[in-house]
């Protein structure tokens, strides 16, 4: 049995919506279980001093042109402009993890990232957060509570550190036993890795 993929992502990434929302579609197509792991991106970018799309106004309007382009060709809806950047960044990942630990963080990201990219809702802010939070099946009351105590910010704070030593610099990012494969576009590799790890593994 091939081993899970972990699917390394940032809730506030805009690249990562590809896979956020594909995702599902591949796994059950390629017969591959990925595995939901979010982490703070931020807090590593800033750590290794690496200045955010925000900030270059040339870079980001090719980024959001390139976006419309990908969205064009895998038939995904997007609709600009989009808030960026998130002010609730944090919040938003922090939500994550309590989905992951949970079971539910697939429905609640892709719900996420559907209301931030179609309806221009920013993602870890209201209506967003709580409207995700529902649709993934849970009460956003109980949730905010978790993410937002001494708990939950240690969690998020475990996750990126965890990213970190991995040696993960960008969302998304694909790991396969320690192989890392890092962007939306090298998701196909991720795979092929998986399989050629599990051929060469003993039966």
């Amino acid at each position: 049995m091939m081993p899970p993929i972990d699917f390394w992502f940032s809730i506030g990434t805009a690249y990562t919506y590809f896979a956020v929302m594909r995702l599902p579609e591949i796994a059950a197509e390629a017969e591959v279980e990925f595995r939901w792991r979010p982490f703070d991106i931020r807090a590593i970018m800033i750590e290794m001093n690496d200045v955010p799309f925000a900030s270059q106004p040339v870079k980001a309007a090719y980024m959001w042109r390139d976006l419309e382009r990908r969205a064009a060709k895998v038939g995904l809806p997007l609709r600009l402009p989009i808030p960026y950047p998130l002010a609730e960044f944090e919040q938003a990942n922090r939500v994550a993890v309590i989905a992951a630990r949970e079971g539910w963080c697939q429905p609640y990201a892709i719900a996420t990232y559907r209301r931030w990219f179609v309806d221009r809702e920013p993602a870890g802010s209201e209506p967003n957060l709580s409207a995700s939070i529902r649709e993934a099946g849970q009460e956003p009351a109980r949730v905010l509570e978790l993410a937002n105590s001494e708990g939950g910010i240690q969690a998020l704070d475990a996750a990126t550190r965890e990213a970190k030593e991995l040696g993960i610099f960008g969302s998304p990012s694909f790991v396969i036993d320690g192989e890392l494969f890092w962007g939306y576009d090298r998701l196909q590799d991720a795979i092929d890795w998986q399989r050629n790890l599990d051929h060469a593994t003993p039966g």
